[in-house]
């Protein structure tokens, strides 16, 4: 393979020019400048092309040179992915903080996978087989939590002429050969896929199960299928970081792929020091054994924001191809589409609305479409489920980002800064939220919950819409003008606010809700609603009803009742009923 090489004419920011590469491609990985930092080719003009440098160019100088690599912009998938923490462009921090210490220069080399650790490989295949790209040729155990296994690289297909023995080994040696053709192809434990093309699989299936959170308003009310999208948009401080945390430290799929977007230094930072602390909740595990995470702080180059969510996407979508079903959160779309807007800018584009590039709905959609749920190359069942994090300046969500998300996402979860304001959370507004994998989920929900789930979620939800339009009425006349039954409505709105929306993630019992407690305790609030209807229909008021002992204590059982202990919630009831009953008695 013949390297085009070439000199450096202009240099803006992040973007660079170069003359005299007519052999570079599209989106080819090129090193630029005598430090030879990292780029990607986005532009090709005769003998000149635009490069987007993934580095810091500041001291790059024209008449520096520009080589290509022959190869797209890739990442190394193989075993030592699970724990690791990387950049935007897959270099391990922890290993570049050994080379260089705290702060990271420009230009330096590290290997995303390390080429020393031995691994026990376990052959699946046997010699004299025909396989093909996507087949599991063997297994290794990465962490206690996850059998990491070997794949036939999605391109590569034929006889196995040669299969090494079960034993340790590093990535770099070979454990097989594939010839086809006349032409031998070896193969190790990893491999590369170019991070802006899909991985191919056999069939796209609809999504069915939901991706169980633990966080009762997403569970309940606005669901979310394993292979799924959903946005979670909302201004500053509404408490997107803190949900998304949430649902990796809580959520039932079996790998997390966390990619900090151009988020600050500081909440980077906190992701960094809690996850290796925190415990899988079904294993008692570290959290890290089952997570890969991609740090790309706002002080880092803008336009490594774009290189890190394709490549978390990659890697979810590698592991959705061993059988996995992958949660990925990214936090924040929004600062990638920045990085969008002053790259666009840099490279004299005419702008779109409000500044931001006509591409930036495509982009997103070539994002969010790669999530879903597949049968893959070797048969089996996988999913990559994307929950991205959109950050609107003062919550408006009327702006592009947040507008082009919602046509490629299915679910929309919307923080609402005054329900932020008054320490609700999740801050997610019931009203103007909404999830179309409702239909999907609705026969699992029903198989769990005695076929009352769909049922359930409508009367909760009309209660609160009701609600909300008795506010408006109560603001012109007070709410004693109001009928019994409109101010009973009222009561139970609060229990449901109060009492089932609102969940501390901080606190040991109420940071997690099982499918079964969040079933017991909704059930106990529209029960209690129920009877208290006939007992307001028999003359006694609401308010009296509210004043019950028991009724103050409804709404702190979320935090009381442990999920093992959720037939407590059903002796609580009947002690709510038996003091209702004794109201109309007396």
């Amino acid at each position: 393979m013949s390297i085009i090489s070439g000199k450096i004419i202009k240099i803006s920011g992040p973007v660079v020019q170069a003359e005299g590469v007519s052999g570079l491609k599209m989106h080819e990985l090129t090193m630029v400048g005598d430090m030879e930092l990292i780029g990607e080719v986005v532009r090709i003009e005769g003998d000149i092309a635009t490069v987007q440098v993934y580095e810091d160019t500041g001291g790059l100088k024209p008449g520096e040179k520009v080589t290509g690599s022959g190869l797209p912009l890739a990442v190394e998938l193989g075993p030592g992915l699970l724990e690791g923490i990387f950049d935007g462009i897959q270099r391990p921090l922890n290993v570049i903080k050994e080379m260089t210490g705290d702060f990271i220069p420009r230009g330096v080399k590290a290997n995303s996978l390390n080429r020393e650790k031995k691994w026990h490989f376990v052959p699946t295949k046997a010699r004299g087989e025909m396989v093909t790209g996507g087949e599991i040729l063997g297994t290794v155990k990465e962490t206690p939590l996850i059998e990491h296994r070997i794949l036939v690289p999605p391109n590569v297909s034929g006889v196995l002429d040669y299969i090494i023995k079960e034993g340790d080994y590093t990535i770099e040696e070979i454990v097989a050969k594939v010839t086809k053709d006349g032409t031998t192809k070896d193969l190790k434990m990893y491999h590369r896929w170019p991070v802006r093309e899909p991985r191919p699989y056999l069939e796209r299936l609809e999504p069915y199960e939901p991706l169980i959170t633990g966080q009762r308003i997403i569970d309940m009310f606005f669901p979310v299928a394993k292979g799924g999208a959903i946005a979670i948009p909302g201004g500053f401080g509404t408490g997107k970081t803190i949900t998304s945390h949430q649902l990796a430290a809580w959520s039932d799929s079996e790998i997390i792929v966390y990619i900090g977007c151009g988020e600050r230094g500081n909440e980077m930072t906190e992701v960094l020091l809690t996850f290796p602390e925190w415990r899988d909740p079904k294993s008692g595990r570290p959290l890290m054994e089952r997570t890969v995470l991609i740090a790309n702080t706002s002080n880092m180059p803008v336009s490594a924001r774009e290189a890190s969510v394709y490549t978390g996407i990659t890697i979810a979508e590698y592991f959705r191809d061993m059988g996995y079903n992958v949660a990925l959160m990214a936090d924040s779309t929004s600062r990638w589409a920045e990085a969008l807007r002053e790259i666009s800018g840099r490279l004299e584009e005419m702008p779109a609305e409000e500044g931001y590039p006509s591409y930036l709905s495509s982009r997103l959609g070539e994002f969010y479409e790669r999530a879903g749920r597949a049968k893959t190359l070797n048969g089996k069942y996988g999913s990559a489920t994307i929950i991205g994090a959109v950050s609107p300046p003062g919550g408006d969500f009327s702006e592009p980002v947040t507008v082009h998300t919602k046509r490629f996402v299915r679910g929309f979860w919307a923080l609402d800064s005054n329900l932020a304001s008054m320490r609700h959370y999740p801050a997610i507004n019931w009203l103007t939220s909404y999830s179309d994998y409702v239909d999907y989920v609705e026969k699992w929900w029903n198989s769990h919950t005695e076929g009352k789930w769909k049922e359930m979620r409508i009367r909760a939800l009309d209660i609160l819409k009701k609600e909300d339009e008795l506010k408006e009425i109560i603001r012109l006349i007070g709410p004693e003008a109001l009928p019994e039954p409109e101010k009973l409505i009222m009561e139970v709105a609060r229990l449901l606010r109060e009492g089932f929306l609102q969940q501390n993630a901080y606190d040991p019992i109420d940071t997690y809700s099982s499918p079964e407690k969040q079933f017991k305790l909704l059930t106990a609030m529209l029960t209690f609603y129920d009877e208290a209807s006939k007992a307001v229909s028999k003359g006694i008021t609401a308010s009296k009803i509210a004043a019950l002992p028991s009724v103050a204590d409804m709404a702190k059982l979320r935090m009381s009742i442990e999920n093992e202990k959720v037939a407590e919630i059903d002796i609580f009831l009947n002690k709510v009923l038996d003091e209702i009953h004794k109201l109309e008695a007396s």
